[in-house]
């Protein structure tokens, strides 16, 4: 009996003991797991330090690269205005553009002001179109278009040039080819003025060169005095690609008055 009792007993020993075992190989295990995230939270911490000191760097290199940039463009005389050029002029001088243009010698060229530059040189009333462009690295390009003059005005003053618009731009004498202009009130924005130069344009070359004198008293009265003094009869504005048509077939015929008015049913005297 005894035996057998202590074999029992020596059999829960060992067991008891195995039992006491186990919970202090889990507690190393689980301590290590512990150790090995707290190491890797470290890890990952420096890293993020590390990357965001590498942006600052970065960042601070950026705006050192900047503001050396603007600071060679804006303050610098490397990319300054050294030179100045002029296209397009004719009848207006060079140097009254440049004069205009008012752009000193030596200015950073990014702080050339283009719009206001043009707006200056536009006052010119024998420009139509004024262009003014930076070119890197030291020249500033300026394009200008001048009014062609289609008619012109007697004046108490002189002659007046207008162009196709109605712009009265010079006062001068008119070049071959400008043709008379005879209404009431022969400046831009008047309706009748308007009217008779459209008529004007709307001419083929075959018949535009024959005209001699544009008179129109209203906008259904234009006529055209030819230069060997036939007249064309036009009335309005409208249908005037027929009209000059028709005035070109009649203009073959004896007569003195070709009234194509109405195109379709045109007279001549």
């Amino acid at each position: 009996m005894n035996r057998r009792s202590d074999r029992v007993r020596s059999s829960r020993s060992g067991t008891a003991a195995a039992e006491d075992d186990s919970p202090s190989q889990v507690g190393d295990k689980h301590l290590s797991d512990k150790q090995a995230r707290a190491l890797a939270r470290e890890h990952e911490r420096a890293r993020v330090k590390r990357s965001r000191r590498k942006a600052v760097l970065i960042a601070l290199a950026v705006v050192v690269v900047v503001v050396g940039s603007a600071a060679l463009v804006y303050f610098t005389p490397l990319l300054s205005v050294r030179s100045v050029t002029v296209a397009g002029e004719s009848s207006v001088s060079e140097q009254e553009i440049l004069d205009l243009l008012d752009v000193p010698a030596g200015l950073p060229l990014i702080r050339v002001d283009t719009a206001a530059a043009a707006q200056r040189v536009a006052t010119i009333p024998a420009l139509a179109t004024v262009r003014v462009q930076r070119k890197y690295p030291s020249t500033v390009q300026v394009a200008v278009e001048e009014r062609t003059p289609v008619a012109f005005f007697d004046s108490p003053d002189g002659t007046h040039l207008l162009d196709s618009t109605g712009v009265d731009f010079a006062i001068a004498p008119p070049p071959p080819g400008v043709v008379r202009l005879v209404t009431e009130n022969p400046v831009f924005g008047d309706a009748v003025t308007k009217d008779a130069l459209a008529v004007l344009d709307t001419l083929p070359p075959m018949l535009r060169d024959q005209v001699g004198e544009l008179r129109a008293s209203t906008l259904s009265d234009i006529s055209i005095l030819l230069l060997d003094g036939r007249t064309v009869v036009w009335g309005s504005k409208d249908n005037s690609e027929r009209k000059a048509a028709v005035a070109i077939a009649l203009l073959s015929q004896p007569g003195q008055i070709f009234d194509v008015s109405s195109p379709d049913l045109p007279t001549t005297k």
